[in-house]
């Protein structure tokens, strides 16, 4: 049986969290970002596609080989 590999997601912040709810902020925070325009790669799995939804406003994903 052929095994999946877990992607990457490649997610970069492409508007400010300035002005955003304090939730926002914080979960930028948590997916490692900490100025406007940086790109952070990070496993794909539940957690972080639900942190992604929750600031889908602000961060632009590719889908990377990992």
């Amino acid at each position: 049986m052929a095994e999946k590999k877990a992607g990457k997601l490649e997610i970069t912040q492409i508007r400010s969290g300035l002005g955003r709810p304090g939730k926002h902020r914080r979960t930028l925070e948590a997916l490692g970002f900490r100025k406007h325009q940086q790109t952070r790669v990070h496993d794909d799995n539940p957690a972080i596609r639900g942190m992604i939804e929750q600031v889908k406003h602000l961060v632009e994903v590719r889908e990377v080989d990992g």
